[in-house]
This record gives C-alpha cells, sequence and structure tokens, in this order.
C-alpha cells in the first residue's frame, strides 16, 4: 500500500523493491512524529521535540564503510582508505536484504543533495524507522509539493538497521555495513539505527561526483555578513572542533555547519538543516542551537531526560558523549533563505589539538594551508565514533578522511587552486587544550576563540603585530584585544615550559611522519613547510 505524494512512474517497486508493506512516501513532519510514536521509536518532548535512542551504535562506524570495486570506479578511488567490497560479495548483500525487507513498512524522501540547482544530486532515501525519514527530511534539502510529481532519484539510499550483514557472505566486517555502489546508484546500510550514516553517505556520494565538474567539496560550515555573501568564510573541521557552534554567530549569516561545495559561482551548502552537538549545551554559549532542542519536530539523539517532566539534562553523557539534535535550517533565525554564499574571503580550519600545543589563532601562507589541509591534524572527541571515548590525536586527511572517497590531493590540487584563483586568507584555529595536554590543561576559552574570530573576519587581525611560531613556522598575533595576551602563547600557558618543548617537538615529528605519505605528489613550496 503506498502513502503520500510520489512520481507515480518511479515508485519502489519500478526499483525492483517489492513485497513490502506500508510505503509511505514523502510524509511531512507532523506525520513522521506520528508515526515514530505510534511505531514506540521514541517519545515526544518539549515544544514537539522527539526524543529517539540510537542503540548499540551512538556514533558512525567508519571501518564498516565499503566502496563496491567496479571497473569504472577503480582508478579513481583512494584504496587505502576505502575498503573494497566486490560486485557479487554487494549484489548478495542486496539481494538479502531487499529478502529481508519484505512484509516491513518503509518510508521514503525524495530529497536533494546541494542548494546550487545546477548541481544539486536527487536522492531517494528508503528507511525503515520514521524517525530516520524526519531526520534526513531535515538535514538534506527539501522539493517543493510539486516538484515531487516529477521526482527522478539519481541516486538511492536505503537503510535497515534490523538487517544485520554476514561477514563471510557479503564481505564485510561485522554485521553492521554502509556499501557504496556507484555504478549501480545505490547506497545500502545496515546494523546500525546511527541516524548520521544517512547524511554522511550522501556526503560521501559528493565528494566523489563533484570534482570532476570541478568543485571543490568541504567538510566545513559557512557564514556571510549581514548583506554582503561576497565576504563569505568557511570552517574546516571533524565533529567536535566547533564547526557548528562558530558558524552560528548571531552577527554573521549562516550559511550551513557541515558540508558545501566551492563552485565557480561560489559557496553552497548541501544539507538543508543542521545536526549540532548538544553535550553541556547552554543557553548562554550557544543560545540558537539551545532553543532549536524545544521546537517541533527537532530529532534528539540519545540525550537523558526526566521521564515525567521531559527536561533534558546536557550534562548526562551516560549514554554518548555524542549526543546531538537534528533540526531544519530555518529554525536559525540567521540562517541564509537561499543557502548560497560568494568565494570564502577567510577560510579557516579547525582543529582539536589534545596536546596542547597550537596557539589559538595562526595566519597561514597558501602553502602552509594546504600543508595543514592535507595534514588534517585534530583529535577524535569522545563519541563521535565508536569506541572513542577521550580525546585521541589523530591525522585526518581535508579534515574529512573517512568521507573523501578519492586521493586526498585531488581535493587539496582543488583548494590550492581556487584560493588562487579568487583569494582567501587562511587560518589555523585550534579549539582544544592549552596550559597542557589533555588530562592536565584546560579546554581553550571559547569566548577567546570567538574574539580571534571575529577580529580575523572583519579584518583587524591582519593589522595585529605577529610572531614567527619557532615550531611550524607559521604566523601568531602577539595581542588581540579582549584575549589574554599568555593564551596566544601556549609555552607561557604551561607550567613547565620544558615539558611544553618536548610535547610541541612531539607534534612536530608526528606531523613530519604523516606528510611523507604526500610529499611524491605535491609542489617544491608545500614540501618546504613539510620539511621546515
Amino acid at each position: 500500500m503506498t502513502i503520500g505524494r510520489v512520481n507515480p512512474a518511479h515508485t519502489l517497486s519500478d526499483q525492483g523493491i517489492t513485497g513490502l508493506g506500508q510505503v509511505h512516501y514523502n510524509l511531512l513532519e507532523p506525520a513522521l512524529i506520528e508515526q515514530a510514536l505510534k511505531r514506540g521509536e521514541g517519545r515526544l518532548g518539549l515544544g514537539g521535540t522527539l526524543l529517539v535512542n540510537t542503540g548499540s551504535h551512538t556514533g558512525r562506524s567508519p571501518k564498516d564503510k565499503f566502496v563496491v570495486k567496479t571497473p569504472g570506479v577503480e582508478p579513481h578511488i583512494w584504496w587505502e582508505n576505502n575498503p573494497p567490497m566486490a560486485p557479487e560479495a554487494f549484489d548478495r548483500l542486496h539481494a538479502d536484504m531487499l529478502e529481508h525487507m519484505k512484509g516491513r513498512d518503509y518510508f521514503v524522501q525524495d530529497l536533494y543533495g546541494g542548494a546550487d540547482p545546477t548541481l544539486r544530486l536527487d536522492v531517494r532515501m528508503v528507511t525503515e524507522l520514521a524517525w530516520h525519514s524526519l531526520f534526513i527530511r531535515h538535514l538534506l534539502r527539501r522539493p517543493a509539493r510539486e516538484e515531487l510529481d516529477s521526482f527522478v532519484p539519481e541516486f538511492t539510499v536505503i537503510n535497515c538497521p534490523s538487517f544485520q550483514a554476514d561477514p563471510e557472505r557479503h564481505g564485510c566486517r561485522s554485521g553492521t555495513v554502509i556499501a557504496l555502489n556507484f555504478e549501480k546508484k545505490l547506497i545500502l546500510i545496515g546494523g546500525t539505527a546511527y541516524a548520521g550514516e544517512n547524511k554522511k553517505s550522501v556526503f560521501t556520494l559528493l565528494n566523489y561526483l563533484l570534482p570532476e565538474k570541478g568543485v571543490m567539496p568541504m567538510h566545513c560550515s559557512a557564514n556571510h555578513a549581514p548583506g554582503n555573501p561576497v565576504d563569505t568564510a568557511i570552517f574546516f573541521g571533524l565533529s567536535g572542533t566547533g564547526k557548528t557552534t562558530l558558524s552560528a554567530d548571531p552577527s554573521r549569516v549562516l550559511i550551513g555547519d557541515d558540508e558545501h561545495g566551492w563552485s565557480e559561482r561560489g559557496t553552497f551548502n548541501f544539507e538543508g538543516g543542521c545536526y549540532a552537538k548538544t553535550i553541556n549545551l547552554s543557553p548562554e554559549a550557544e543560545p540558537e542551537i539551545f532553543a532549536t532542542t524545544k521546537m517541533f519536530a527537532t530529532v534528539i539523539e540519545n540525550m537523558v531526560y526526566d521521564p515525567d517532566t521531559l527536561e533534558i539534562d546536557f550534562s548526562d553523557d551516560s549514554l554518548t558523549a555524542n549526543t546531538r539534535c537534528a533540526y531544519p535550517l530555518e529554525y536559525i533565525s540567521n540562517a541564509s533563505e537561499t543557502a548560497l554564499g560568494g568565494h570564502p574571503k577567510n577560510i579557516i580550519m579547525l582543529t582539536c589539538d589534545a596536546f596542547g600545543v597550537l596557539p589559538p589563532i595562526a595566519r597561514l601562507t597558501p602553502a602552509q594551508a594546504m600543508y595543514h589541509f592535507l595534514s588534517g591534524f585534530t583529535s577524535k572527541v569522545a563519541g563521535t565514533e565508536q569506541g572513542v571515548t577521550e580525546p585521541q590525536p589523530t591525522f585526518s586527511t581535508c579534515f574529512g578522511a573517512p568521507f573523501m572517497p578519492r586521493r586526498p590531493e585531488v581535493y587539496g590540487q582543488l583548494l590550492r587552486e581556487k584560493i588562487a584563483r579568487h583569494g582567501a586568507t587562511c587560518w589555523l584555529v585550534n579549539t582544544g587544550w592549552t596550559g597542557g595536554a589533555y588530562g592536565t590543561g584546560q579546554r581553550m576559552p571559547i569566548k577567546a576563540t570567538r574574539a580571534l574570530l571575529s577580529a580575523a573576519l572583519d579584518g583587524s587581525l591582519s593589522g595585529a603585530e605577529f610572531r614567527k611560531d619557532p615550531n611550524f613556522g607559521f604566523d601568531v598575533p602577539v595581542s588581540v584585544p579582549g584575549v589574554d595576551d599568555r593564551l596566544l602563547d601556549p609555552r607561557r600557558t604551561w607550567a613547565d615550559p620544558a615539558a611544553y618543548d618536548a610535547q610541541a617537538a612531539r607534534l612536530v615529528q608526528m606531523f613530519a611522519e604523516n606528510f611523507e605519505q604526500y610529499t611524491a605528489h605535491i609542489d617544491d613550496d608545500v614540501k618546504a613547510v613539510a620539511i621546515g
């Protein structure tokens, strides 16, 4: 039985998916919440939010993500980072999943990936859970109702958490699987109810498809000055580094919080919503995001709440440190109506340094920007992936290695070309630790980070006095109004300067060893940065 609005020539049965129970096409938010509650998938929270639990998977499962190795994609995939799956194994996985789905109800959302109509990807999301349908309706971009009558999906994602993969039969690692088949234009997700897999699978698709069109796909947030999209800033960074928090600046217009493209026309958001971390969220530090946790249809994941009053305990991480909420972009009062911006004037590379070595902000030359983009140094923050319980230093190239199907140099070269063509000032911003490493020091004060970013974006920081960092060679401001001078010199924040020097030398060596994998593919000026 079919329920909802859909192109009659492109139903699931037309895609070979038959024998299902009720198929709900493109339900709106109230109907999806009704279905989720009826099916026992969650509770109705304050303001009409939906409170859900993702079960044993409270973060992404990057080790269970595979790319099907077909002749057309084989030369283009970064196989060291994307484990291959044989086409025959994928076909067995597909057939077994379709068999498992028979007789069950499913939810379909026909959506767009990309705010630029000339570059968007038409995606069909087929989900076993009603709340997943609500989640992805927030996170991707919603067609007008009349557009659904002629919607033709280019790629289809099937998400079936109750299906358990068989590693021997399906060529995967465990009962959890995320398998991307670019040739069949199909993604299969099984064995996990973590909703983030839905949006990241589409991001991975765009990361593969857009470079061939000369578009730089970016794991970044973006905003622009009020009334001036030409003054656009982008913020690279992995989960937990502050992309969402720092881009939601009430004095600027929010383009988006996580995934964007940089084309010849400028910057555009891939998504239609935000997926914000909520652990220790406060109305004082992040009022706009905090307000969404009591707005209708916001999906609130894995947060502990009072069973009677439904009040959320934002400090309780007993289920996971990766508590999150998903909401449409328009819930942020200063969000862009078009989700479009100009060519970036400022490029911010966010890192969460658990070593306590990096300064809170540094200005990068173009070669240094390329070096730090390819390095992608940060710390995995507790909860963003399965098994991560405390910050772990890591190098995630392009600030998004788990979502990059192509070689890092492809994205690095695209970024470098666009910086050269359009001009941009690049900054490295540390939102991690100061005064010592994780466990000894303190997290960088968000007020200081905001003050430094404001000075960078309004141009005043460029006129400051800078010193040359002895460890990495980039420029660090000596003094910035509203920021303690000691904070700008990390060595001065440590009780034992000699311990800082030893820690810094260790980090520099880690950078050098990691970067050796790129030296055969980069220009001499970037190589000079690596050598020091």
